[in-house]
């Protein structure tokens, strides 16, 4: 009976969290279009502040990660293809694993470890110090000023992360294969613009939009949802980060499935 119930309950939190997601999102697009009219609009200056702190400040790591995923790939690749005599066509397999699955994948995992962490810790601080509470006492509704901001922000913010990844994991990877095999880094850019289409970047890009609603919606839940006082926090921020990662791998494959079919 135990498990029964340890299972019911688990089942119950989640299918309240999803809600609790689904309710913060309408929310946050309702203030986004209606805010204006009610005379409590969605401050720009709020919005850029998160996307210098979530853009900006992860430029460097994923700037590192993007090309050493790009020479991954460059590595593996040739050294499978070789197999069959085939190095020369290593391009094919960089460009779209980079385009449609490696870019979109790291950069939302790298946002979920750094901005989904901070977006809990953040949230769940102001609930236990009460300062959420505050925000509705004074008329300021909290979706409106902390969550929709982040929202906004990291939509932005995880597509172009995305477009920067693809150019330097390419760049990375044709520098590598211009080095190892006999052929020119201006005929691996060639090849891989002959190859590559709309629907490519596209396919990453959504991706990407989609990671970024989960991370910011993850994030929000569990720092919303803190109980207890530091420790509480701590549970929260680490929950938020699992619990986004997982999401953000899950949502990559039925994705990847349903486009694809």
């Amino acid at each position: 009976m135990r498990i029964f119930e340890t299972v019911g309950r688990g089942t119950t939190r989640a299918i309240d969290e999803v809600g609790f997601a689904a309710t913060l999102l309408g929310q946050s697009a309702f203030w986004l279009t209606f805010g204006a009219r009610r005379r409590q609009p969605v401050r720009s200056g709020a919005i850029f502040a998160q996307m210098v702190q979530m853009g900006t400040g992860a430029l460097p790591i994923a700037t590192l990660l993007s090309a050493t995923i790009g020479i991954m790939l460059a590595i593996q690749s040739i050294h499978t293809l070789r197999l069959f005599g085939a190095e020369s066509f290593a391009y094919v397999g960089i460009g779209l694993s980079i385009t449609r699955e490696f870019s979109p994948l790291i950069m939302g995992i790298l946002l979920a470890g750094r901005s989904g962490s901070a977006i809990a810790a953040r949230l769940s601080t102001m609930t236990i110090n009460q300062e959420v509470d505050a925000l509705r006492v004074i008329g300021v509704s909290p979706v409106r000023f902390l969550v929709a901001p982040a929202l906004v922000g990291l939509l932005f913010v995880l597509p172009a992360l995305t477009m920067w990844a693809n150019l330097v994991g390419l760049a990375a990877a044709g520098l590598f294969v211009s080095g190892s095999l006999d052929l020119s880094f201006a005929a691996f850019v060639s090849d891989t613009i002959r190859i590559l289409t709309a629907n490519d970047i596209i396919h990453g890009l959504g991706k990407s939009v989609l990671f970024a609603l989960l991370i910011v919606l993850v994030g929000v839940v569990n720092g919303a949802s803190v109980k207890g006082g530091a420790e509480g926090v701590g549970a929260a921020t680490t929950s938020a980060v699992v619990q986004g990662i997982a999401a953000i791998i899950i949502t990559d494959m039925l994705f990847a499935f349903m486009v694809t079919l």
